[in-house]
């Protein structure tokens, strides 16, 4: 199979991703399972044709010597696709995720309505957090493809590589790929503040210097996006404090309090009779919960999370148990993807 018959089918069939590993057929995931495209596996030499086929010749260079890339792909005018190549066992491998040319509106991708009320934001800072594969990356973009066509901003986006690609409407917008508009990322968010943005997006939080200039351009006035692996609005708070030395925890904690404005973290849940649909938990930042960040009593967000429903927080409990409710997914599934599995139970049958 060529690579342009392997893209093909990852459109038609509306998958996530392609995987390519020596050892196994070439797979695609649909609504989060892999599906194998043929009975043999792929062979070394084929992967090494397939990715080739993907790489421009300086990219084939970074390639054998880094071990792994990071790269975006047009393919025509049917799809773009972010690709991670790399080495496993010494062969060469790959997982590409397919980028949909048309950005999503929250309707689109069933996000709740108060989604709209952080495009509307002039400051501060923005999480969305969750798993590898679980729809960050959209939700971000449907959030900033309603501000370039509602505000008259200066986007910038700091990406490893460009996923989304931006046609400027009402706003401008600049989107920096790591690597080769930028040499990296603390040095791109330094950078930003000199380039006169209202938005800023930075495509992910990886590590302390990262995390310390966007909290610092969040704190200047600007209103920044950013995405970080984890597993809910709690644990978000305690991943950006404990990346700090602990003599800096205090004044991260008090800069986090006053900048945040709130957290999503979401999961794409397998859905009847197909697709997936996201169940999410969102905390926005209430001088309640501004207090609790201030004071390192973050294990206390939950509770504040639970008893704020009409301020539009949201746990994910109360996410999932409504989807059950609404017949789009099972309880045995809900149950599957709750961090409080028993909580179901008491949401769906009261």
């Amino acid at each position: 199979m060529t690579i342009q018959e392997l893209l093909d089918i990852v459109i038609a069939k509306d998958a996530s991703d392609l995987h390519m590993v020596v050892g196994s057929p070439p797979s695609i995931r649909v609504d989060g399972s892999l599906v194998f495209l043929r009975n043999e596996p792929l062979t070394n030499d084929e992967a090494i044709q397939l990715i080739n086929s993907l790489l421009s010749s300086e990219q084939k260079d970074q390639f054998q010597v880094n071990r792994e890339l990071d790269l975006s792909y047009q393919y025509a005018d049917k799809g773009r696709f972010r690709i991670n190549a790399y080495f496993q066992q010494d062969h060469p491998s790959a997982a590409l995720r397919l980028i949909h040319s048309n950005i999503k509106t929250p309707e689109q991708l069933r996000l709740p309505q108060i989604v709209h009320i952080f495009a509307g934001l002039k400051q501060g800072f923005v999480m969305v957090t969750g798993p590898t594969g679980h729809g960050k990356s959209s939700t971000l973009a449907a959030i900033i493809e309603e501000i370039n066509q509602t505000r008259s901003d200066h986007i910038v986006t700091i990406e490893d590589p460009i996923e989304f690609v931006y046609t400027p409407k009402k706003s401008i917008i600049s989107q920096r790929e790591m690597k080769y508009d930028t040499h990296g990322w603390d040095i791109a968010l330094r950078s930003v503040l000199r380039e006169d943005p209202d938005v800023v997006l930075v495509g992910e939080m990886r590590d302390y210097e990262t995390i310390a200039a966007a909290l610092t351009v969040a704190e200047t006035g600007h209103l920044v996006f950013a995405t970080l692996h984890t597993n809910s609005a709690a644990q978000t708070i305690d991943r950006i404090i404990d990346v700090f030395p602990e003599e800096q925890q205090q004044q991260v904690r008090q800069q986090l309090a006053g900048s945040l404005e709130a957290v999503i973290s979401q999961r794409l849940i397998p859905a009847i009779p197909a697709g997936r649909v996201p169940a999410t938990e969102i905390l926005l930042a209430t001088p309640a919960v501004r207090n609790l960040i201030r004071e390192g009593k973050s294990h206390m967000i939950d509770n504040v999370i639970q008893t704020s429903g009409a301020l539009g927080m949201m746990t994910l409990e109360n996410s999932l148990a409504a989807w059950v409710r609404a017949g789009a997914i099972t309880l045995e599934m809900a149950k599957t993807y709750a961090l409080r599995p028993g909580e179901i139970e008491r949401l769906v049958h009261g």
